[in-house]
């Protein structure tokens, strides 16, 4: 089975920086479609950005297009969602999923335990 685990969260100003980073174990991530989700209190889960299992076809969604980047490293099989510009809005439980039937990230078959992100304003 494979594992995620999320990395890099915390408290961060209006307007800061954080890279998140999540990395899988007992299965390499070479043939998976990885993303990123977020789930506020009192929200539904949505999805953030999505990558390719070759890296050249991505998805952001419009609320943070242009702010956040998503990449891969495979070799150390981790997946990474720089955030630029937080606003409090995106203050989240951010989860790290796997899809490996690579539908961009429409079936996640994997889910991390998530990693709190909190913009204060």
């Amino acid at each position: 089975q494979l594992q995620l685990v999320e990395s890099g969260g915390g408290l961060v100003q209006s307007g800061g920086s954080l890279r998140l980073s999540c990395v899988a174990s007992r299965f390499t991530l070479d043939f998976y479609a990885m993303g990123w989700f977020r789930q506020a209190p009192g929200k539904e889960r949505e999805k953030v950005s999505c990558i390719s299992s070759h890296g050249d076809n991505l998805y952001y969604a419009d609320s943070v297009k242009g702010r956040f980047t998503i990449s891969r490293d495979d070799a150390t099989s981790t997946v990474y969602l720089q955030m630029n510009s937080l606003k409090p809005e995106d203050t989240a439980l951010y989860y790290c999923a796997a899809d490996p039937l690579e539908t961009m990230c429409r079936d996640i078959r994997n889910w991390g335990q998530g990693t709190q992100v909190t913009v204060s304003s």
